[in-house]
């Protein structure tokens, strides 16, 4: 039976990974974009070619047989960079986890190896296809051999058989020698003949058929071409000898001996896990049966017995998708150190001995997502108290950078394989389905058995890191307090939103008569194409920006154009406003719920920084720049009669941060005097008394006291202000000189990143850096952004976080109905009882401005309205 042999040049395919894609890495600062885009590229040729044998092929060093005869050969490359040669171990592991012969011979090139076995397999009649980054194998090609040539991507591949070559080069695979020959190889340092390029050295090769057939009609050649081919010829057969790869060199290893059987899946889950590969972690299709080593008992109960309640358990319950307020529940699973059950849902919502136990907070209960479960068993009136581990949060905070969304990934991250994905288990797409009670009463039950498992070594990682507190006083509580606001969900008007809509959709008609009018024509408006053709063809304006397909017609450059052509302005306005209307509130229509609300879910463990985001909608980014935008707010209503909306909103929470960590004493004293920071700014600054502090002052002022803990440029001040970038340079020099404070915060908070390897929050949140040492400037100074940035604005999120759960303990203790409802960015909302809203201003503004101590006050606006929109 004929072989299908997959032959890698492992060094090419390694280089070609590195330069393709951008320097990533993981948790430890080890770079893996090679390894990254190595493994893609073998993925793919794995699905798509299934190979009965295969092999990797390595240089054996920096010599070999070529430089007897040219010492310069592969002279003048540059050194390998350090973030590439760290990788080779790893991705020599990650080859043994594939399971896939991998070898190098001393004296010789990957190159000569590939050509002698892929000699040997034509010879057995076998299919070769050889993968390389190198043109040079591209002569190996052969009705047999195919070879695959990366190119600008590692997965963009050109496939090279004898008919492409032909008709690409009008060449066999053999000239593909002959033309290196002649116009030489600089990435080899092969010489060639000076002055013969591709062009010339194919029309030689097209009349003369090789190097020796040019030199045997030297005498048909004329002129300069003639001198430069006669003073060269030596330099001809050397490059021709150098570029020809070798295929009779002493290969040890036989075709027979490269069977290729699939991957070692326990070993390459655990190389991709220990690289940070989530993308391809959670693609990865391996079976249960190869990953679940453990043997586990465990027991459906069918009626919840007393006995198997106990004072600690891990506790799971399954649901079909991440949708949690509308999927199905699919049954809970109780794990301690010695048994396992599993409990049906509808035994569960029935059984008052279960509901009882998940309420009690003496109970203690080891979640793996405790506010999605809040949320979830809340719409069965389910209530759940006592939890005291949370798997998905102690995750995140050990490495913010890591976000699985699936629990078999999370628990892989510490080593426990005994878990199927849920796409294992449940299939996707449209074949996507609950298996067999059996499979998945064990699927619930491995969940459970994870989290009792995983937990310690999770808690003990929090108090190596100093982080058990953030963990355990900060997030964990937030869980239930967020699952408690999702639950309840926020009122929106329906007749209003769609009201807004009708009007949305007749004024965009307006302006697109407009657009058309002015255009002279009828065109499609959201079309890139059509519309550069009528903005710089049929209009002259100037085309700031080319792409591949046209003319650029993007925001930036549009807004560069306005006040050029009264058309440009109309079209800004009609693409803000398309947006609006097809993103916000038809989107917002679609997510209203029967119970006429909006239940979105909070992102506890998604960000970097520890911001919460929301999603499904995201009611953190209805934009508020239009008038049109901020209106979409008034759909959103008190769910009572004679309720009012309150919004309370941190003042500059960021700047006082800042304040507070760089100690500067006139910023500090600026918020203490209650000044207006900008004007305070912009008088030290501009060295003028507050009351001569003009508008523009002001408004530059502010400009960089919010760009400046980014790392802002003087391009992107410049930019920002629209003014000369050495006008910005010298602002935010003069800025730094005003607050010396600032400039030493920043650069010691550098200093310690470039030490520790990451930077820390108020309470100890971490991001690690591991680009702050990069060699590669633009990594290395947005790590150093980063560093200056992440602890101002994850101590942000910190304190509102922390005011969160104050404010929840507040209203439960002052016996309040008021419900909070939502946190966007530094503000909270909450509806309330009018003949409530007197203590709850008085209330909402103390307890945030409380929540933690700074050496500078916080301090918190609020107001009260019919609606979410009368707040401001």
């Amino acid at each position: 039976m004929a072989k299908k042999i997959l032959l890698l040049d492992g060094n090419s395919l390694a280089y070609r990974a590195f330069f393709a894609l951008p320097l990533l890495t993981n948790e430890n600062g080890i770079h893996t974009n090679a390894v990254y885009g190595f493994t893609m590229m073998l993925q793919r040729i794995l699905e798509e070619e299934k190979p009965t044998h295969m092999m990797v092929a390595f240089d054996a060093g920096k010599t070999t047989f070529r430089h007897e005869t040219f010492s310069e050969y592969k002279g003048g490359r540059q050194k390998t960079p350090p973030e590439l040669s760290e990788q080779f171990p790893y991705l020599r592991k990650l080859i043994d986890a594939y399971r896939i012969k991998q070898y190098e011979l001393p004296n010789y090139e990957a190159d000569d190896i590939i050509g002698t076995l892929s000699l040997e397999a034509e010879k057995q009649g076998d299919e070769v296809i050889v993968i390389s980054g190198d043109k040079d194998l591209t002569q190996l090609a052969s009705p047999s051999t195919t070879v695959y040539i990366t190119r600008k991507g590692i997965t963009d591949i050109e496939k090279y058989t004898v008919d492409h070559i032909k008709e690409k080069y009008g060449l066999t695979p053999l000239q593909i020698i002959d033309m290196k020959g002649l116009m030489g190889d600089s990435s080899d340092n092969i010489p060639g003949v000076p002055g013969v390029g591709e062009k010339t050295a194919l029309k030689l090769l097209a009349a003369h058929g090789s190097v020796e057939g040019v030199y045997e009609a030297i005498e048909q050649q004329k002129g300069k071409m003639k001198e430069k081919l006669v003073a060269n010829e030596d330099l001809a057969y050397i490059s021709k000898k150098l570029a020809t790869i070798e295929r009779q060199a002493p290969v040890e290893v036989k075709i027979d001996e490269l069977g290729y059987e699939g991957p070692d899946q326990d070993e390459l889950i655990r190389i991709w896990n220990e690289l940070a590969f989530k993308s391809l972690l959670e693609k990865m299709e391996y079976t249960a049966e190869e990953t679940v080593k453990e043997e586990l008992k465990f027991s459906v109960s069918t009626e919840v017995q007393p006995s198997i309640l106990k004072d600690e358990m891990a506790v799971h319950l399954e649901m079909y998708d991440e949708h949690y307020h509308t999927c199905d529940l699919l049954g809970v699973a109780l794990s301690d150190e010695t048994d396992t059950y599993v409990i049906p849902m509808d035994v569960a919502k029935e059984s008052e001995t279960f509901k009882a136990w998940l309420a009690d907070p003496s109970k203690k209960k080891y979640m793996s997502d405790s506010k999605a479960s809040t949320a979830a068993f809340l719409r069965s009136e389910i209530e759940l108290d006592g939890v005291d581990f949370d798997l998905m949060l102690g995750a995140y905070i050990v490495n913010p950078s890591l976000t699985y969304t699936d629990m078999a990934n999370i628990v892989l991250e510490y080593g426990y394989t005994d878990v199927s994905t849920n796409e294992q288990v449940y299939g996707k797409g449209a074949k996507k389905k609950v298996p067999e009670d059996d499979i998945l009463n064990e699927h619930i039950a491995r969940k459970a058995r994870a989290i009792w498992k995983v937990r310690d070594i999770i808690i003990k990682k929090l108090e190596e890191n100093q982080q058990f507190d953030l963990y355990d006083k900060l997030e964990l509580p937030l869980a239930t307090v967020l699952g408690k606001m999702e639950s309840l969900g926020v009122k929106v008007d329906r007749a209003q939103l769609s009201d807004m809509g009708e009007e949305l959709a007749a004024k965009l008609k307006t302006i697109e008569s407009e657009i058309y009018s002015l255009a002279g024509q009828e065109f499609n408006i959201n079309s890139p194409k059509q519309l550069g053709v009528i903005l710089f063809e049929k209009l002259g304006l100037p085309a700031l920006k080319k792409t591949k397909t046209g003319y650029s017609t993007a925001a930036d450059v549009l807004e560069k154009l306005e006040g050029q052509h009264e058309i440009i302005s109309h079209i800004l306005l009609y693409r803000q406003l398309g947006k609006l209307l097809s993103t916000y509130i038809e989107g917002l229509l679609k997510e209203i719920h029967d119970d006429g609300k909006i239940h979105t879910r909070f992102q506890q463990a998604l960000t970097t920084t520890g911001r919460l985001s929301s999603t499904n909608p995201n009611l953190q980014n209805i934009p508020v720049r239009l008038e049109e935008g901020r209106k979409i707010r008034k759909a959103f209503v008190p769910s009572e009669p004679d309720w009012v909306m309150v919004a309370a909103d941190y003042s500059q929470i960021e700047l006082r941060v800042l304040a507070h960590m760089s100690e500067d004493e006139r910023l500090v004293q600026a918020f203490k005097d209650d000044q207006d920071i900008h004007t305070a700014t912009a008088a030290d600054v501009f060295h003028v008394p507050l009351e001569e502090v003009t508008g523009d002052m002001r408004r530059a002022a502010k400009a960089v006291n919010f760009g400046i803990v980014y790392g802002i440029s003087d391009y992107g001040l410049s930019q920002s202000l629209n003014i000369p970038r050495k006008e910005a340079a010298e602002f935010i020099d003069r800025y730094l000189k005003s607050f010396p404070g600032v400039q030493q915060y920043m650069t010691n908070i550098v200093s310690s990143a470039k030490k520790d390897g990451f930077v820390t929050t108020l309470m100890n949140r971490r991001r690690y850096l591991p680009d702050i040492t990069s060699s590669n400037f633009n990594l290395r100074s947005f790590a150093e952004r980063t560093a200056m940035n992440t602890p101002i604005q994850g101590s942000a999120a910190d304190i509102i976080k922390k005011a969160m759960i104050d404010m929840d303990e507040a209203l439960e203790r002052e016996g309040l109905k008021a419900n909070m409802l939502l946190q966007v960015h530094d503000e909270l909302i909450f509806e309330a009882p009018k003949d409530e809203l007197s203590r709850l201003m008085e209330l909402v503004p103390k307890v945030m401005e409380s929540a933690m101590a700074l050496n500078v006050p916080l301090k918190v606006d609020i107001a009260s309205g019919d609606t979410w929109y009368e707040t401001k």
